[in-house]
């Protein structure tokens, strides 16, 4: 798979039908700019996910909305480290996706999924972002 620009399996996407989509396929605008206050799919660039993970916790603190991230499995980054830091569930996909390419990915994919606020303990929590990581703080 030579470039990040690939669709999602027909049966994902129809999973998450109606569901905002910042990263859609050949995209003429750039999601990491846009708000994400609703339920959220995204399928970011498998190359450079984590500008894409930062947005999804910070969207997810922010407004509440329910966002769910399709990455590689890829458990020794600092992007999942983040990830499960915010609280985030992983779903891992049981065969490899084709990415609607009739050739099998070579890697295994998950879900990353950052529940709504109605779903989670409502807590005060500081968010504190550098340049190389996310830090969330429980507020006493």
């Amino acid at each position: 798979m030579a470039t990040d620009d690939y669709r999602t399996d027909k049966w994902l996407s129809n999973v998450f039908s109606g569901w905002y989509d910042p990263c859609p396929f050949k995209a003429d605008f750039d999601g990491l700019l846009e708000d994400w206050r609703i339920n959220t799919y995204v399928n970011p660039p498998y190359s450079n996910p984590k500008p894409w993970v930062r947005k999804a916790i910070r969207e997810n603190r922010s407004y509440g909305a329910t966002i769910v991230l399709l990455l590689k499995m890829d458990s020794s980054t600092q992007w999942f480290q983040e990830l499960q830091e915010a609280g985030a569930h992983f779903l891992w996909v049981n065969k490899r996706l084709k990415f609607r390419t009739n050739k099998t990915a070579p890697f295994p994919s998950m879900l990353a999924i950052l529940e709504g606020h109605d779903k989670i303990d409502k807590k005060q929590v500081r968010i504190i972002e550098t340049e190389s990581e996310i830090i969330i703080q429980e507020v006493k």
